[in-house]
């Protein structure tokens, strides 16, 4: 995520932090570096300007040019300021007193609207909650047909329909349905727009009227830039927003929309999706964002997403196996089935902090999601004895696997490569000279 940004920043940080001390000129160099790798990221002019003037106010109030090392202080203050500009702190889900709570999903065509309704509905039942869904798009049918197959994928209700039937008569039946059901909360999936004008906009303050909703999030997606900035101000005109949720983040995004966005509508950030699957909706914190921007990695986020896949038993005893240097390729297969379950494995070792460069090394960023089918498959297809101690694996033991897993020998040798890179990683941080990722293993 915005990798191409975290870069330029990182490097301009690089060259503060080889000095003792700066003056105001190096500051302003700095800044100027900083102000150039912002406006490439597609932020908007008005708030790169903004945040240029207010970093340079806090790191001269801050008297950091005559500190012991003021590389690090400017990278604090570039971060609050970051933290800032997103918002400054997350802001939940409103719930309403009189269930059930109506959540109503507006905003582009092609934006991801009817797949972030099954994630916001998944996310909603995994902290207790009984949502329901309504598709209010009889006239896009393939709309209908995403939503009703992920409501059956998901086991959470849905009420959707297509044809000449209206919105307003589809929410009214779905409203009733949720009666029924008890929910807790009805995500509405409404009509996606290229502009938003004329009878749009009528259709879209009718439909707020009768819903009444609680939330009314702008479903933006974030490879569009500035795009998504206009259309979070045209859709607050029209009915007024109380939150953002961004998608594909885990696409090319430069960072524009997520740093412009909230500054330009003052609308709060609330979601961000990244990925394809139900679960890839992960709630904003900025100060975990701007950390993750400047490199310095999301481990909150991160033991988030590892407590639901390992227990503190298994923890410990991967911890007290990594200290002594005894991890083997069963061990490797493990966390590989581990990761496949948290999401794309480059978006997850851009969390861990200190350890970008491992991205470079494991050669993350050309991995898709059949390799992990194929490391599993050729894992499998060694005896236990190669698994305990691959490097015994020589040329005909590798044609025999490639054989047996389907693949080629050459795939084999990048597994045997990536274990031994990976395990002499951990050997690293084991011994104190990494980063202390024993938190994240414990799942605390």
């Amino acid at each position: 995520m915005f990798d191409t940004l975290s870069d330029k920043l990182q490097g301009v940080f690089k060259k503060l932090g080889g000095r003792g001390t700066i003056t105001e000129k190096d500051l302003d160099e700095a800044l100027r570096e900083v102000r150039l790798a912002l406006l490439e990221a597609d932020v908007n002019y008005k708030v790169v300007k903004d945040f240029i003037a207010a970093v340079r106010e806090r790191a001269l109030g801050a008297k950091i040019l005559s500190s012991l090392s003021p590389g690090q202080a400017i990278i604090d203050v570039v971060n609050q300021e970051l933290v800032e500009v997103l918002g400054g702190g997350a802001v939940k889900l409103e719930k309403s007193n009189k269930p059930p709570t109506v959540i109503m999903l507006v905003g582009p065509k092609g934006a991801g609207k009817t797949t972030t309704t099954g994630k916001l509905a998944l996310h909603l039942r995994r902290n207790g909650e009984r949502p329901l869904m309504i598709g209010a798009d009889p006239g896009r049918v393939a709309a209908a047909e995403q939503l009703q197959s992920l409501g059956k994928q998901l086991s959470i209700p849905v009420i959707a329909e297509t044809g000449a039937v209206k919105p307003e008569a589809i929410v009214k039946k779905g409203l009733e349905e949720a009666k029924n059901l008890s929910s807790s909360y009805v995500i509405v999936d409404t009509v996606g727009h290229v502009q938003l004008e004329g009878e749009d906009v009528a259709g879209l303050v009718a439909l707020h009227k009768q819903l009444q909703p609680t939330e009314v999030l702008l479903v933006a997606d974030a490879m569009t830039g500035q795009e998504a900035v206009t259309a979070a101000e045209s859709f607050n005109q029209a009915i007024p927003l109380t939150g953002l949720i961004l998608t594909k983040l885990d696409g090319d995004a430069r960072g524009g929309a997520a740093l412009s966005i909230r500054a330009v509508t003052g609308v709060p950030i609330k979601f961000v999706g990244a990925g394809e699957k139900a679960d890839a909706l992960e709630p904003f914190y900025p100060d975990r964002f701007a950390s993750r921007i400047l490199g310095m990695g999301d481990m909150l986020t991160l033991i988030e997403k590892a407590k639901s896949e390992i227990t503190e038993d298994e923890a410990q005893n991967l911890t007290d196996r990594m200290k002594k240097g005894d991890l083997t390729l069963d061990d490797f297969l493990g966390q590989y089935q581990r990761i496949k379950k948290m999401g794309p494995l480059s978006n997850l070792i851009g969390m861990l902090p200190g350890v970008g460069q491992i991205k470079k090394q494991l050669d993350l960023d050309n991995m898709d999601e059949s390799y992990f089918g194929r490391v599993e498959a050729i894992i499998y297809a060694m005896t236990k004895e190669e698994r305990r101690t691959p490097e015994i694996i020589d040329g005909s033991r590798r044609r025999r696997i490639a054989l047996g897993s389907g693949t080629q020998p050459a795939d084999v040798n990048r597994v045997l490569k990536q274990f031994k890179e990976a395990k002499k990683v951990l050997q690293q941080i084991s011994s104190g000279k990494g980063p202390d990722i024993s938190p994240l293993l414990r799942g605390q």
